[in-house]
């Protein structure tokens, strides 16, 4: 057949129209198939399937085409037939084996190991639990479906087999992300879980699929419409259905554990997922009206339902964490909440989040640190992949001194956690107080990628610039660079003086900016405010050489810190202002009294963190009343011991609060000294 007959044959059999008219035909069809799998779950092997009998189907209708374009009728020839058993023949074959394939991989996935991004091989059986996307008509419902989620991420997290991600980190991601490859290497698992939650009165619809991330390949998916009463049942399910695909062993005590209901009051469950929702806004803030919001809400749950062990232990930690980092507790509170940490576990002796409760009351109520450990020791017992009792074990360890192990928990709480700022920021921090400074600032950097608004790496990205190079207009960048909301006062554990100004208003100070620093403080809202800015100004203006501002300020001050103190003796924060406050006043030796209390109340020996910085409080105080050989030798200890964040040699050249000995030959020696690094 000549080309010129060939191409003939084409125009007159309408070989190009019929081919035009069933892709044209093919696509729509895909698109409404499309339409259909998402609203339903279909699996991504459905849409594939129909690909491929569409594309088997094309070369079909090119078959009858060349055979039947050219007249509208005509008798089937045996060579027609034999094409077209032929190739539905190859078509079926081909279909089979890759349906087969389907059925065989969501059964089992394959454990073919690959990498993350840290070059560490990702283990077959791990997964995280995606955000679900809230679906109803009533957009504030979105805290309904979080926590379907984290029910859902929390009966998997007790599963010793599985490696599961905790939800600070799946936080950080949309319900459905686009490139799944490159989750699954952040992540650091296998396979990811999305859902969607439709709430209407007191039915529920949840949809959800369970994907494989390295391939972006369904393995199931699957819809539950129940009454809301039901949904823990959906939860278990999945739960369990997830476990079997991954073919997890569990112990009979997991299996028992994934059936376990938190509550069977469904009004009570509906507000403490409100408290969730809260909560974690909390954490990341460390706003008070939300920390109040969330203990609102857990306690109209317990009020709903009062053996409601779960919302009892997130109150227990929702009022505890508000004691550590907005405002301390009387101690007829501390007993309060005690008796509730106590409550949680006689309700729920095997919760594993109540045990963490009480591990976080010990901690951060008494610095009770064994009570702590064991509590937190526990909880992974019961939920190996609890990944905030390993980062607080790494607290409490930090605490004790034992830099190693800290480094080690922390290290691996990132691991379980790979997504969490806190973690990323406190780990910096850790550098930072080893005078690790490369390390300490590449992780601090880390964590501000990870939130903006993570204020621990912040804190510890300032002080790694200022403490280890001592190059301030650097650090003033990276307060540029900070969002609004942090740049009027960074809170500070580094003791002394810039714990009463901040530590932006002492990068200032630092410059020997003092009207900028006074700036920061130009304004309070409310008493503790007020207390707090006539205390920092007052330290300012001290340190500025104006002595006369500086004593009005002190004197005003005064009578504000004091009665604090008699409401909470023994509060580190009003305690140190008192001290510059005196000082500030020209009371020299009541300001050196209240330092070397402040030592006592809290020593390295106590908390290696805060007590270090204690200890340096105290030099301070030290340099101003004219003994400088006592401030000279707190400043050698402190050299030789991890306190990266409180001394470091480039410090101590640029910082002002130590011109009064900055001439003493012992300080001068001090700048010849080999700092301690590491552990």
């Amino acid at each position: 057949m000549s080309e010129r007959s060939f191409f003939t044959d084409l125009k007159q059999r309408k070989l190009v129209q019929w081919a035009v008219a069933y892709v044209a035909a093919a696509f729509a069809l895909l698109q409404g198939i499309d339409i259909v799998a998402q609203r339903f779950g279909w699996p991504e092997q459905t849409m594939r399937l129909v690909i491929i009998a569409l594309s088997i189907g094309l070369f079909i209708t090119l078959v009858l085409a060349w055979y039947h374009g050219e007249r509208g009728a005509q008798r089937v020839s045996g060579t027609e037939l034999l094409i077209l058993a032929l190739l539905l023949a190859v078509g079926g074959g081909f279909l089979w084996h890759f349906a087969s394939g389907t059925r065989e991989l969501a059964a089992k996935v394959v454990p073919e190991e690959k990498t993350t991004t840290t070059g560490s091989p990702i283990p077959a059986k791990s997964i995280a639990v995606l955000p679900f996307e809230n679906l109803s008509d009533d957009k504030g419902a979105a805290y309904f479906a979080d926590g379907i989620q984290d029910e859902i991420l929390t009966k998997l997290a007790g599963i010793a087999d599985l490696k599961v991600i905790s939800r600070t980190s799946t936080a950080k991601y949309k319900s459905k992300p686009e490139d799944l490859k490159t989750v699954s290497q952040q992540l650091g698992v296998a396979t990811v879980l999305e859902g969607s939650v439709q709430k209407a009165a007191d039915k529920v619809r949840v949809i959800v699929q369970l994907i494989d991330a390295r391939t972006d390949s369904h393995i199931w998916a699957k819809t539950y419409d129940r009454e809301i009463k039901d949904v823990f049942a959906v939860e278990s399910e999945v739960a369990q259905e997830i476990a079997d695909s991954l073919q997890a062993k569990l112990s009979p005590a997991e299996a028992n554990t994934l059936g376990v209901v938190p509550t069977k009051n469904t009004a009570a469950y509906d507000v403490f997922l409100k408290g969730e929702y809260e909560f974690k806004l909390a954490t990341s803030s460390l706003r008070p009206e939300s920390f109040d919001q969330a203990v609102s809400w857990y306690q109209q749950a317990i009020s709903q339902d009062p053996d409601f062990a779960l919302a009892i232990a997130r109150l227990v930690e929702a009022r505890m964490q508000r004691h550590w980092f907005v405002e301390s507790f009387t101690e007829a509170e501390l007993a309060e909440v005690r008796q509730l940490a106590e409550r949680a576990l006689t309700l729920a002796p095997d919760l594993a989040e109540a045990h963490v409760a009480r591990g976080i009351f010990y901690y951060y109520g008494y610095r009770a640190y064994e009570q702590a450990l064991a509590a937190f020791e526990r909880a992974m017992q019961l939920q190996p992949n609890n990944a905030q009792a390993l980062e607080y074990s790494g607290y409490v360890h930090r605490r004790q001194g034992q830099w190693q192990k800290c480094l080690d928990e922390l290290s691996k709480a990132l691991e379980r956690d790979p997504r969490n700022a806190g973690v990323a920021g406190n780990l910096g921090q850790t550098y930072g107080l080893l005078r690790m400074w490369k390390d300490g600032e590449r992780v601090a950097r880390h964590a501000i990628s990870l939130d903006p608004h993570e204020v621990i790496g912040m804190r510890a990205l300032l002080l790694i610039v200022l403490n280890g190079s001592g190059n301030v207009a650097e650090a003033k960048r990276a307060l540029a660079t900070f969002p609004p909301e942090n740049k009027i006062v960074i809170p500070s554990i580094s003791g002394g003086v810039p714990h009463v100004t901040g530590e932006r208003a002492y990068t200032f100070v630092i410059a020997h900016d003092f009207e900028a620093a006074l700036n920061v403080w130009s304004g309070a809202g409310n008493p503790i405010d007020q207390r707090r800015r006539l205390a920092a100004r007052a330290a300012i203006f001290f340190l500025a050489g104006n002595l006369d501002a500086a004593r009005t300020e002190g004197e005003a001050a005064r009578p504000l810190v004091e009665e604090r103190l008699r409401e909470r003796p023994d509060e580190l924060v009003a305690l140190r202002e008192l001290c510059w406050a005196d000082l500030a006043a020209g009371r020299k030796e009541d300001a050196r009294k209240v330092a070397r209390h402040v030592v006592e109340l809290l020593s390295p020996e106590k908390d290696t963190l805060v007590g270090t910085a204690n200890l340096v409080g105290l030099a301070e105080i030290e340099a101003q009343v004219n003994l400088g050989s006592d401030a000279v030798e707190i400043l050698r200890r402190l050299l030789s011991v991890p306190a990266g964040e409180t001394v470091s040699i480039a410090r101590l050249k640029i910082d002002p609060v130590w011109d009064p000995i900055r001439n003493d030959p012992g300080f001068q020696q001090l700048l010849t000294m080999k700092e301690h690094v590491g552990p």
